[in-house]
């Protein structure tokens, strides 16, 4: 039986895992090592802010919690660094905006509620950006700070209710 040469696959099956990843839709190397440092410089003033706010609430019912929320933004922080290790790419030495802006902000609850804004926004960005991580190990890392993230955002809501 002769195949007529009209009806052949232009890109079978087969071959598709031998393709680029970008092609199959996931983000390239250079996407995720932007948003890798995007994220650092974000963690390194969520870590700034979350340490200075625990030392400026000392002795009130937010120290505990600011001291937790210091201590996961440190976390990712090197979890960030290690991941861009693992790239080949170099990490970014900046600290984000937010640090400052935040910081501006002398009411403690109103930061606290800016410092949860800056959380969310770190929550839609790895949302956003979980889809296109075809790394088992990254997107492991990257969907453990996203639910950690969202459990800082509601113990602090619930924490600016009850205090």
């Amino acid at each position: 039986m002769t195949r007529n040469p009209e009806n052949q696959p232009s890109s079978p099956a087969c071959l598709a895992h031998e393709a680029d990843d970008t092609y199959m839709g996931f983000a390239s190397r250079d996407e995720i090592a932007a948003f890798l440092n995007e994220l650092l410089e974000a963690e390194r003033a969520g870590t700034g802010v979350a340490l200075r706010s625990a030392e400026a609430a000392a002795g009130t019912p937010f120290a505990a919690l600011l001291r937790d929320v210091h201590h996961d933004e440190a976390r990712w922080c090197a979890m960030l660094f290690k991941q861009l290790k693992a790239l080949g790419a170099p990490a970014s030495a900046k600290v984000g905006a937010f640090q400052e802006k935040a910081l501006a902000i002398q009411d403690l609850r109103e930061r606290i509620a800016f410092l949860n804004r800056g959380q969310a926004w770190v929550v839609r960005k790895l949302g956003e950006m979980l889809p296109k991580v075809r790394d088992d190990a990254l997107h492991r890392d990257l969907q453990e700070m996203l639910q950690a993230h969202e459990a800082n955002i509601e113990r602090a809501r619930k924490a600016l209710e009850t205090s």
